[in-house]
């Protein structure tokens, strides 16, 4: 509904009243109108609403998966579509893709459908690829653009020997099975990222992380069914699940550099029910971002200033366990989904799967950053980034932690019809239009950039840190850039490069090259 005010002269009359003079005004009437076609009114969530809604300027979401299965030894035929439509064998699920498991098999087998041939000898291969990729760009406000990433990686193959070891048909095995893959993700840890961190002392993190294991060994210890009665030992860890456990030192890991609570962490789920099954799944993708904002130039008293003026942040992280395994002593006798081997040498349980490595890598670049174009051709720029990678080594049980920050400032100056060299007569066979006038242009530039990278090596239990590698580098570029017209260009550069490492068993090293470059274009 709107408001409509009618017309109507506002009248004013002078009356008494008692002698007393008294004014009378008439006041102006107002009329409510409805109209079917108005907007209907929001309110202020409805607008927030509408605007994040409005502000999503593209989504791709890509989800693919890829699964195959190689069987060898199958007795039956194989006709139309790849089926035996008067046996059923092997089966429409199988025909249309589903990835077989040890169930489907021993029942092909009972069925006879399977080589009853003692000396057959090829495996049973399977394989599974999936990939997750999510992309998102958003434009909450005017020159405000938010870049968003999602990625996960995720591949596994299994072998096995599926055969009739004596040839009656009643003895068929699965013989040296294994399992072996790869896992990656976006990830955050950046709770972690600013701790201080001195490459000779055991960092706060670290100690967590040893912390933590206790937590973990009793949370994975009373999930498995094959302890019974006491499970935490006087050393404060559950029975099978020690300090050096691969099912404890991940989740006390991810818990401890991502800032999470050990307590609620997600665990490793030690079970390959089918080649799809991930460990690891747990885990969930987390998003990576770039922000960039330019709308600073369209402000008053600033455009007069600056032409451009962009205002840049962004994060990159990522988490991997590349060249995960099977074990091949693992047993899961009651079919629980927990290891129910336990190596009296090592006092654990032997896992399903063995993580050789976990690595987390990330980076603000930049954490900051400013480049500006003003008015009168001059250009600045200037960034902070800052970088770690973590990589815990599950066979030494070392922790390689490696720190690196980097400022780089550039400045740059572009003038057009220069008088430099104005005398100059060049051949008509190095000018464009055949006469000798430069039509020249210069410009001037200088990059500067320190760099300061430390890796430091912790083990658990050791309570040292002993940095391996690292340095503190800055270098220095100045160039001059003169067009003479399209077809001659000179260059002066200089680049000086000093590194100084911080270990002793290294050098200072500086590296200085300068030197003029002319490059003259002879085609049409």
């Amino acid at each position: 509904a709107v408001e409509k005010k009618t017309k109507a002269d506002t009248i004013f009359r002078m009356i008494t009243k008692d002698g007393v003079k008294m004014k009378e005004v008439k006041r102006i009437k107002i009329k409510k109108i409805s109209n079917p076609s108005a907007l209907p009114y929001v309110g202020t969530a409805g607008r927030v609403f509408g605007k994040l809604i409005t502000s999503i300027k593209s989504v791709n979401i890509s989800l693919s998966e890829n699964a195959n299965t190689r069987l060898p030894g199958f007795t039956d035929s194989t006709r139309l579509l790849g089926q035996n439509w008067k046996s059923m064998a092997p089966g429409l699920d199988f025909i249309f893709g589903k990835q077989i498991d040890t169930g489907w098999i021993n029942r092909a087998a009972h069925k006879g459908l399977l080589t009853k041939d003692s000396t057959f000898n090829t495996g049973l291969e399977q394989s599974f690829n999936q990939r997750l990729t999510i992309t998102a760009q958003l434009e909450p406000v005017r020159d405000l653009n938010i870049s968003i990433n999602v990625n996960k990686t995720f591949n596994k193959s299994y072998s096995e020997l599926f055969k009739d070891t004596t040839g009656s048909g009643n003895n068929f095995g699965h013989l040296s099975p294994y399992t072996g893959g790869n896992f990656e993700v976006s990830y955050i840890a950046a709770k972690t990222l600013f701790g201080k961190f001195d490459p000779n002392r055991v960092t706060a993190t670290f100690s967590k992380f040893q912390n933590y294991r206790s937590i973990i060994s009793g949370r994975v210890g009373n999930a498995n069914k094959y302890n019974a009665g006491e499970v935490i030992g006087p050393d404060g860890y559950a029975k099978g699940y020690g300090r050096y456990a691969t099912d404890v030192l991940i989740p006390a890991f991810l818990a401890a550099y991502t800032g999470q609570d050990p307590n609620s962490v997600s665990l490793i789920k030690q079970s390959n029910s089918n080649i799809k099954s991930n460990p690891f799944k747990a885990i969930i993708p987390k998003p990576n971002w770039k922000i960039d904002y330019s709308g600073l130039s369209r402000i008053k008293g600033l455009n007069k200033i600056f032409s451009n003026f962009t205002i840049s942040h962004g994060y990159t992280g990522s988490l991997s366990m590349n060249g995960f395994n099977s074990a091949l002593l693992y047993q899961d006798i009651d079919r629980y989904g927990y290891p129910s081997f336990f190596d009296t040498v090592s006092r654990n349980y032997i896992p399903y799967f063995l993580v050789p490595n976990i690595t987390i890598q990330e980076r603000f670049g930049p954490l900051i950053g400013f480049d500006m174009m003003l008015t009168n051709q001059m250009q600045a720029k200037l960034e902070y980034s800052k970088q770690r990678t973590l990589s815990l080594s599950l066979i030494d049980y070392q922790l390689s932690e490696t720190h690196s920050t980097e400022f780089t400032f550039g400045a740059g100056y572009r003038k057009k019809g220069l008088k430099l060299l104005a005398g100059l007569k060049l051949p008509k066979i190095l000018s464009k239009t055949g006469s000798s006038k430069l039509d020249n242009e210069i410009n001037f530039r200088l990059d500067c950039k320190i760099t300061n990278n430390v890796t430091a090596n912790s083990g658990l239990d050791q309570n040292t840190s002993t940095p391996t590698s690292g340095s503190k580098e800055f270098t220095l570029t100045p160039t001059i850039d003169y067009t003479l017209n399209r077809r001659v260009n000179l260059k002066l550069y200089f680049d000086r490069r000093r590194v100084v490492p911080y270990v002793q068993s290294s050098a200072a090293t500086t590296t200085t090259k300068g030197g003029i470059e002319v490059r003259i274009s002879l085609a049409q």
